[in-house]
Order: structure tokens, then sequence, then C-alpha cells
């Protein structure tokens, strides 16, 4: 159980900063506390009360005051960022404790345990401006939405950008492939099928493949075709805390998981080739993805059909135009052991990228 008393919380701030500082003399409870923050992955400080040292209780991130340490704390500064921790579910006391202290929540264990690990984990690895993510999902087959996803990620990674790139389609052959580090080491999809609860940003980060300045979230060669809901949420929630950009190539069709990875979008683009039948093929795809996703947009890629251009072809979607896919031979055709799609950094489809990217992040705010 967590409790709020005010609803006020430390300014967050982008950047590590450190793990908490616990202030207890209850055996049991350190116990408890310590083994959260490992779950977590920080590193506490330990105080039987307030920290002796100038600045110890002012400048931690959260501050954990266990029940038994409340009065010994009581002539402390105030600050936001502090949690009562006790166990006793039926003591009306805690609350006036909570009070006479200046503590922002109330929680008991061990039925605040989770919400107590997030906390932990946020001051740990630092909370600023979730990532932009963008999905890229083709109109119809052969769209070429795929090169796409991975032109935009290598466009963003070049202007400085952390970005990640997420391979959706467990049936489109790996975008490590697309890239030119198949045998690159890192984990992929299935090593994250278990994960429950939340996935720490820095760590995922640090174990995916790096290629082109980049990380990299794709499948393997296995049999392993779908990542259960929970695991998807908590992978993306945790890629989308670091920051930057993330990409996320999507599959044509909408089961549990890709309507998990839609919800956590800011915005998608539908590559829909300029013919008739792309047209409405994209059409029906626009109507599944617009049940979950608000901000759907066309980008249109040529040659067109005789009575289309790139406007039209949004009209008849009923969609925001994104732009105009250029046509490279590298976004219909990408060829084994070249540079990826958008890496020289120059030519129609790496300009098209990059006025994406700068629209896109003012229409933000700035990332």
């Amino acid at each position: 159980m967590a409790g709020t008393v005010t609803h006020d919380p430390p300014p967050a701030a982008g950047g590590r900063q450190g793990g908490p500082l616990i202030v207890t003399e209850d055996a049991e409870l350190l116990d408890d506390l310590l083994r959260l923050c490992a779950a977590a992955g920080a590193t506490p400080e330990v105080h039987p009360g307030v920290p002796e040292r100038r600045g110890g209780w002012e400048t931690a991130p959260l501050v954990l005051v266990g029940d038994d340490a409340a009065r010994r704390v009581r002539g402390a500064a105030r600050r936001h960022g502090v949690v009562l921790v006790g166990r006793d579910q039926d003591d009306s006391g805690v609350w006036r404790r909570a009070v006479e202290i200046g503590a922002d929540h109330v929680l008991m264990l061990p039925d605040g345990e989770q919400w107590l690990v997030d906390r932990i984990a946020d001051v740990a690895e630092g909370v600023g401006r979730p990532a932009l993510t963008v999905g890229v999902i083709g109109g119809r087959g052969g769209a070429g939405a795929s090169t796409l996803a991975c032109a935009l990620a290598v466009t963003s990674a070049r202007e400085g950008l952390r970005t990640l790139l997420v391979d959706a389609d467990p049936l489109g052959g790996g975008l490590d492939v697309l890239l030119g580090g198949e045998s690159a080491e890192g984990l992929r999809w299935p090593a994250f099928a278990a994960s429950r609860g939340r996935v720490g940003g820095g760590a995922l980060e640090e174990s995916l493949p790096e290629l082109h300045s980049l990380r990299v979230l794709s499948w393997d060669r296995g049999d392993c075709v779908a990542i259960p809901p929970q695991a998807v949420r908590a992978v993306l929630a945790a890629a989308r805390r670091r920051g930057g950009t993330v990409v996320v190539d999507l599959p044509r069709r909408i089961d549990d998981g890709v309507a998990e990875t839609l919800a956590q979008l800011d915005l998608g683009l539908l590559v829909v080739p300029a013919e008739l039948r792309a047209v409405a093929a994209a059409g029906r795809v626009a109507s599944a993805v617009g049940m979950v996703l608000r901000d759907l947009r066309v980008a249109v890629r040529g040659p067109y059909a005789p009575g289309l251009d790139d406007r039209e072809v949004a009209r008849l979607l009923g969609l925001p135009l994104a732009g105009e896919v250029p046509v490279e031979s590298g976004l219909l055709r990408p060829h084994e052991g070249k540079a990826p799609p958008g890496a020289a950094g120059k030519g129609p489809l790496a300009r098209f990228c990059r006025e994406f990217w700068e629209r896109a992040l003012v229409e933000a705010g700035g990332v």
C-alpha cells in the first residue's frame, strides 16, 4: 500500500543521479529495502538517523525513512522526496508521523514493493523527457517501411541523438541483418520474453548490439516469433525513459504485442506506394492502426500512378501528409555489404529523414 501526503515530488533531471538514502535501524526492514534497491539497480547509502555529514540529507535524490526512525529525523530540514516506510497496515499513527517529518508518501511493505522499485529506479536512472517514439508501417507488403525505419534511426544517431531502433516484426528477417550486424554481440527479443514489471533503461541499452552509433533490438534466427505483451510494454517503457528517439519497424498485422507497441508511439508513418491497390490496402492498415494510434501520417512513395500524387494519396486515406519518400535503389533493394539506408548523410532519402526529424522534434518540444 502506498499513500500520498503531498503531490509535489522532487524535480526530475536527466542523467544518472545515484541511489537513495535509507534511514533505519530495523534490520529486517533494511534487508527488504536493500533487496528492492538491488532490483532497481541502485546502490543506497544507509544511516540509522540523519547523516552527520553536511548535505547528505538534503542532496539525496530519494530518502527512505523506516517507521522506527521517524522520531530521529523529526528535526531534519524539510525537503521533497521523503518516503516513510512501515509494515503495520493497521497503525493509524503512521500518517501523523509522516506529517511530522514532511514525507511525500507513506508506503507499507510488502504491498508497495513494486511502486517503490519503480521510484528507486527513477531516481537512479534520472527521469527526463521521454524519447520521441516513431513507428513505421507499410501500407502493403514491400512498401519499404523497414528500410525507411532504418534510415530514420541512422539519421537520428548521426544528428547526435540517443537512438534505439526496434524491430517489432518477427517475420521480417531482422533489422540487424539490414544494418549488416546479424553477428554483432548483444541481446535480441527472445532474451526479454520473460520480462515483467520494470526493465532498467540503462541495462537495456547496454545489453543491445550497437550498430552505426545506435542501439538495435532485433530478432534472432530462432523459433520465437512472439513476445508476451507485458514484456513488450516493459521493454519499450525502458527504452522511452532513456530519452532521445526510438524508431519502431511495425508489422502489418495487429496482435496484443503490436497493440502494446502502438500504445507507446508518439506518431506513426504509414508508407504507401502511389498506386491504387496500395492505397486500398493502406486504408485497411490505417483503420486497424488508428484504433490505437491517434497520430498516424502518410509517407507516399513514387513512382506515381496516373491521377495520383502525394496529396491525393493522403486525401484518399484521410491522413495528414508527412511527405514524399524519395525513390532510391537502397530504399527498395538494400544490398548486402553496402552501407545501410541513410548512412551517407546525403541524397534525397537522408534529406527526407533529416527534415522529418527537424519537424517532429519541434512539434514534440525538443528531445
